[in-house]
């Protein structure tokens, strides 16, 4: 028998919490629940949800630093998180995918929505993103880990930093606009500006460390893999 997904919904407001709650136990999803950051945090590393819906404002420990934890941590920094907030700026999305989200929802949202939102996520993290065996130099990806080893080091990649990783690399050298990654990185129909693709690229190449270079900048058109033997500065 198949086994429901797992989502951990985290927010101070009770009442949105049981509504979210309701809906996705309808939809078939498996719900945990914690009332604020800490608890988040424990019940994240206790149960290991398959995805986690991590409101941004909340007492003691806001979202953005629950979810800088959670990433930092190895039992739970490839689960993917989507934020609830009622901030809307581009500056407040930007933060949240900075620390590690992998969407952005703006509350008030649609229940449809959140739904939609959710199987896209969880859909392009099970389907994968490359072969077995993909690599670049000395930069390997795992399929089936959803790992990315840098010098046979194991380096913390959310999910759709793994995707945009994997579509670079299959793209082999051919640059790949913003809304190409848009639509391979996050999946179709999702709609972000070409800032919050910067902000994931940048996570990447931090991560890649010595190695970021790979990932090379063309300026007015968007992002390649270049040669790992080249320098490792950034290319403009």
């Amino acid at each position: 028998m198949r086994l429901s997904p797992k989502i951990l919904v985290v927010d101070d407001e009770p009442d949105l919490i049981e509504l979210v709650s309701y809906n996705l136990s309808q939809a078939g999803y498996e719900v945990f629940r914690a009332c604020n950051g800490f608890e988040a945090i424990e019940v994240a590393t206790k149960q290991k949800p398959n995805l986690i819906l991590l409101d941004v404002m909340m007492p003691e420990i806001q979202g953005t630093e629950v979810a800088r934890r959670l990433r930092a941590d190895p039992r739970t920094g490839s689960i993917p998180i989507i934020m609830l907030t009622a901030r809307a700026s581009e500056a407040d999305q930007l933060t949240g995918l900075s620390v590690g989200a992998d969407d952005y929802v703006v509350k008030p949202f649609s229940i449809k929505v959140l739904l939609a939102r959710i199987d896209a996520v969880l859909r392009r993290v099970s389907e994968g993103s490359a072969p077995e065996g993909l690599t670049i130099g000395d930069v390997r990806l795992d399929l089936d880990s959803q790992e990315v080893f840098v010098a046979d080091e194991s380096a913390q990649f959310t999910p759709t930093e793994f995707r945009l990783l994997a579509a670079l690399i299959q793209a082999n050298g051919r640059t790949l606009t913003r809304e190409d990654l848009v639509r391979k990185g996050m999946g179709p129909g999702v709609t972000v500006t070409d800032r919050a693709i910067d902000v994931h690229i940048a996570a990447v190449r931090r991560k890649l460390g010595d190695r970021a270079g790979l990932v090379q900048t063309v300026r007015g058109a968007g992002y390649r893999i270049g040669n790992p033997g080249a320098d490792t500065a950034h290319a403009e």
